[in-house]
């Protein structure tokens, strides 16, 4: 019996599933970008610092307060940023409706442990 040869290779089907790969990724670079944790940022002029990022704290409208998207009491922040080389930049997200005194405590713990680089993450006004 005499077999076909082929003459062809038929990609369709690998095009599709590149596709689909593209788009996860596309979709999953989205989220690690903007943020998992909701943060409404205050607005300010200026220049925005987002390339500088070693440790990043985070604290939502609620109040809670993020290492690197990872939930910790005031006093576990403390201890975690104890470790840190003290040359790194520190990013501080807070949401514009937390109490000022919770943003203030975070600063002060940074400050207190010896950080000279350290950001407030905001919004530019437009």
């Amino acid at each position: 019996m005499d077999e076909k040869e082929f003459d062809y290779l038929n990609v369709i089907p690998l095009v599709d599933i590149m596709l689909v790969l593209l788009t996860i990724v596309l979709t999953t670079s989205t989220f690690i970008a903007s943020g998992i944790i909701p943060v409404d940022l205050p607005k300010a002029g200026g220049k925005s610092v987002e390339s500088m990022k070693s440790q990043v704290i985070e604290i939502d409208r609620d109040g809670r307060i993020y290492l690197n998207a990872k939930a910790v009491t005031l006093a576990d922040l403390a201890k975690a940023v104890a470790n840190v080389e003290r040359s790194s930049a520190v990013l501080i997200r807070a949401d514009r409706t937390i109490a000022l005194q919770s943003f203030v405590e975070v600063l002060d713990m940074v400050k207190a442990l010896g950080f000279t680089r350290i950001h407030l993450q905001t919004e530019s006004r437009r």
